[in-house]
C-alpha cells in the first residue's frame, strides 16, 4: 500500500487546491494514467500518476486546498491484499471552503456530489439556494460542452449546465472564470444590492488569477537569481539556407501540416545537447543531476499576460513533423487549461523566444532546478560576409543562459556553435 500526495507543480508551489478526481476506489491503475485534477497559481492541471495498482480510499475531498505533500489518496498494488495502514498525519494548514475536521477519515471517501452552491461565493445574508440558469442560450444536443477540467468542476459545483454557456476559450471551450462570471452575475442579481461595494477584479486571462500567477513567477525568478551563477552567451546565426529550405519543404504541405522556423529551432538545441550533454538535467539540494531524456519546455505567454514553459516530453525521440505536432498540442493545452504534470515539473532545458514581438536577442533567466534556458530573437534579413562578398541573408540571435556551477563558457560556446552548424543542414534535423 502506498500514498498518493499532493505532487509539487512548481519549483516554489506550496499548496494545490484539489478540484476533481477522475477515479473512484476499486478502479485500476496503470503508470500515466491521468487521476485528478489540480489547480495551481498557473491554472488548472492533470495530475499523473506513476505506478500501477488500484485506488484502496481517496482521502482528500474536491474543493480542499492542501499543501505539497499532503496525503489525498491510498493505492494498492495489485495482488497486494489489505494490511494496516498508519493513518496519514493531518496536513498543516489544509484550507477547505467551508469548515472541516482536521483528521482524515479513517472510511473510504468517495469524491462528494455537488449539490449545493459554493458558500464561498454566496451573499453574507442567508439564500435559498438556487438552480443557475441562462436566458440566452438553448441547451446544446448530445454529450456536453467542450470546457477546462477546472470548469467542469465549478460548474457542477454550482448546478450550472456547461452546454447552456458561452465560452471564451479556444474553439469555443468554457474556461473557469466564464463559470465564476455567471455565477457571481446570478448572486448579484438575487441579492440586489443598493450599491456595488466591491470593484470588479482586475481581466487577465481566462480561468487564471494573473495576480498569484505573477507571484509565483517572482518567487521562481528571484530563487533563480539568488541560488544560480548565470553566465550568459549569444551567437548569430545564419539562417538563410533553412528559410530556403523550410520554404520548399512547406510549398506541397496543407496549413495545418507546415512547419515553422521555430521547430527547427527547437529541434536543433535538442540535437545540440548530445555534444553538450551537462547543459540537460536538474540541479536539485546539493547535487547537479544529469538527464539522459530531454524534456524541452518552451516558453508559451498567455493571451492576458504571465507565462507557462511546459515540456515536449523525451523531445530526442521526435523528428520534426513530431516536435511540430508536440508545439502545436502543447500550446492549445496550455491555454485551455488542460496540462499534464509532467509537463510542468519534469522539464531539463526551457527554450523561449520573443522572435514575434521584434526583439533581436533574448537574455533569460534560468528556471529552477534547470541548469540552461536557450533564447532566440526574431530572424531578421542581415548583412553577412560570404566569400568574401557582402550579401543579405536572414539571420537570428541565440543566447545562452547556463549555470555556472554546471558548465562554463567554453562548453556553452561549444553549445551555441552544435545549434549553428546543425542550422545549416535542415534536412538532417
Amino acid at each position: 500500500m502506498s500514498m498518493f500526495t499532493m505532487p509539487s507543480l512548481g519549483a516554489d508551489m506550496e499548496e494545490g487546491k484539489l478540484t476533481e478526481w477522475l477515479v473512484k476506489p476499486g478502479d485500476r491503475l496503470a503508470r500515466g494514467d491521468i487521476v485528478a485534477v489540480v489547480e495551481t497559481q498557473k491554472g488548472a492541471i492533470e495530475i499523473e500518476i506513476f505506478e500501477a495498482g488500484e485506488v484502496a480510499q481517496l482521502i482528500a475531498a474536491p474543493g480542499q486546498t492542501l499543501p505539497v505533500g499532503a496525503p489525498l489518496a491510498r493505492i494498492r498494488k495489485l495482488g497486494e491484499e489489505d494490511a494496516e495502514v498508519p493513518e496519514p498525519t493531518p496536513a498543516k494548514a489544509i484550507k477547505t471552503p467551508e469548515p472541516a475536521s482536521a483528521s482524515i477519515p479513517p472510511e473510504p471517501v468517495a469524491p462528494r456530489p455537488a449539490a449545493e452552491p459554493a458558500a464561498e461565493l454566496a451573499p453574507k445574508k442567508p439564500a435559498p439556494p438556487v438552480r443557475w440558469t441562462v436566458d440566452h442560450a438553448e441547451p446544446a444536443p448530445g454529450q456536453g460542452a467542450l470546457a477546462s477540467p477546472a470548469a467542469k468542476a465549478r460548474a457542477a459545483e454550482a448546478l450550472l449546465e456547461l452546454a447552456a454557456l458561452t465560452g471564451s476559450g479556444p474553439g469555443g471551450a468554457v474556461l473557469l472564470s466564464d463559470v465564476e462570471a455567471h455565477v457571481k452575475a446570478a448572486l448579484a442579481a438575487q441579492a440586489a444590492p443598493p450599491e456595488p461595494t466591491e470593484k470588479p477584479a482586475a481581466k487577465g486571462k481566462p480561468g487564471l488569477n494573473m495576480a498569484e500567477m505573477r507571484r509565483a513567477i517572482a518567487a521562481a525568478m528571484s530563487r533563480s537569481k539568488r541560488e544560480i551563477p548565470h553566465y550568459y552567451l549569444s551567437h548569430r546565426i545564419d539562417l538563410q539556407t533553412a528559410q530556403d529550405w523550410l520554404t520548399i519543404t512547406n510549398v506541397e504541405r496543407s496549413p495545418d501540416k507546415r512547419l515553422l522556423m521555430g521547430a527547427l529551432l527547437i529541434r536543433a538545441t535538442v540535437r545540440a545537447l548530445a555534444k553538450v550533454p551537462e547543459l540537460n538535467g536538474r540541479f536539485e539540494g546539493e547535487d547537479y543531476a544529469p538527464s539522459e531524456d530531454i524534456h524541452c519546455g518552451i516558453a508559451v505567454a498567455m493571451r492576458g499576460g504571465g507565462l507557462i514553459a511546459p515540456a515536449i516530453m523525451e523531445a530526442q525521440d521526435k523528428g520534426l513533423d513530431p516536435t511540430m505536432d508536440a508545439i502545436r498540442d502543447l500550446v492549445a493545452r496550455t491555454r485551455t487549461g488542460r496540462l499534464r504534470n509532467s509537463e510542468v515539473t519534469r522539464g531539463t532545458i526551457t527554450i523561449s523566444s520573443l522572435g514575434e514581438s521584434g526583439v533581436d536577442a533574448l537574455f533569460g533567466v534560468i528556471y529552477p532546478p534547470q541548469v540552461a534556458l536557450v533564447g532566440f530573437g526574431r530572424p531578421r534579413v542581415d548583412a553577412i560576409v560570404r566569400a568574401g562578398a557582402v550579401g543579405a541573408r536572414v539571420c537570428v540571435t541565440v543566447t545562452l543562459a547556463a549555470d555556472h556551477r554546471v558548465s562554463d563558457g567554453r562548453r556553452g560556446a561549444v553549445f551555441l556553435a552544435e545549434i549553428d552548424l546543425l542550422l545549416q543542414e535542415p534536412e538532417r534535423l
